[in-house]
C-alpha cells in the first residue's frame, strides 16, 4: 500500500511555475494563471536565465523567501525542476506540486525531448534562428509553431545554451519520487511523443499521493490554461 504522509497544515500563498525549455514566463502565466486565481494564490512565473537549471533553482529559493508556503509547478523540464525542489525542501515550505508534461526520469540519455533540445541548439548555431524556426514550423501544428517562434525569438541567443543545459539535466527518479511528502498533480498527453505519457504514469505510480489527468495536444494548443486547470 502506498505510504500516506500527513499533509502540511500551512496554507500556500503562491504558485511558483517554471516554463519548459525554449519557453518563458509568458507561456506559464497563460498555462497556470487561471488555476492560481481559482485557488486564490499569487502566481509567480519564472523567466529563464542563461544558466537555465541553476537559474530556476535560484528563482524558486527567492520565491519561497517571500512567501510563507508555496505550490510549485511547471511544464516539461520545469515540472522536473519543481519536483526536484519539493523533494529537497527541508523547511516545510512546499504545499504541493503541479507537473505538466514531464519528459523523462533520471538521466536524459535516451529521452526524445533531450535529443530534440540538442538538435535544435545545433541547428540554431549552424543555420541561424530564422532557418531553424522555419524548419520547426514546417513540421509542427500551427499553434506550436507560433508559440515556439515567439519564445525562441525572444530568448535567442541565450536559448541555445538553455537547450543544451536542459538536455544534460537529471530528473527525479521513481525511487526519489517515492519519498515525496506533498501531493503531486500531473497532466500529460497520450499523443505527445516528446513528453511520453509513460513518464507521467511512472511519476504517478511512484508518488505516495498523486493524481494524473490526461489531455490532448490539440486541446492544449486551443487553450494553454488547460494544463493548470486540469
Amino acid at each position: 500500500m502506498p505510504r500516506m504522509d500527513r499533509p502540511s497544515t500551512r496554507t500556500p500563498t503562491a504558485l511558483v511555475v517554471i516554463p519548459g525549455t525554449g519557453s518563458d514566463a509568458d507561456h506559464v502565466t497563460r498555462a497556470f494563471g487561471h488555476a492560481a486565481a481559482m485557488l486564490g494564490v499569487e502566481l509567480v512565473a519564472l523567466e529563464p536565465t542563461p544558466d537555465l537549471v541553476a537559474g530556476h533553482r535560484r528563482g524558486l529559493e527567492r520565491a519561497t523567501v517571500e512567501h510563507d508556503s508555496v505550490l510549485v509547478g511547471g511544464v516539461s523540464i520545469g515540472a522536473a525542476i519543481a519536483l526536484e525542489w519539493a523533494l529537497t525542501d527541508t523547511g516545510d515550505r512546499c504545499a504541493g506540486v503541479f507537473a505538466a508534461l514531464p519528459a523523462w526520469s533520471g538521466d536524459a540519455d535516451s529521452a526524445l525531448a533531450a535529443a530534440s533540445a540538442r538538435a535544435t541548439a545545433d541547428a540554431m548555431e549552424r543555420d541561424g534562428l530564422d532557418a531553424t524556426v522555419a524548419a520547426m514550423a514546417a513540421s509542427s501544428p500551427d499553434w506550436l509553431a507560433a508559440e515556439l517562434s515567439r519564445s525562441w525569438g525572444r530568448l535567442h541567443p541565450e536559448v541555445i545554451g538553455q537547450l543544451r543545459d536542459a538536455a544534460d539535466y537529471s530528473a527525479p527518479t521513481p525511487e526519489q519520487i517515492a519519498r515525496l511528502t506533498v501531493p503531486l498533480a500531473l497532466v500529460a498527453a497520450p499523443d505527445d511523443a516528446i513528453h511520453p505519457i509513460a513518464v507521467a504514469r511512472t511519476w504517478h505510480d511512484a508518488a505516495p499521493r498523486s493524481s494524473l489527468v490526461e489531455v490532448t495536444l490539440e486541446g492544449w494548443g486551443r487553450d494553454p490554461a488547460l494544463l493548470g486547470d486540469s
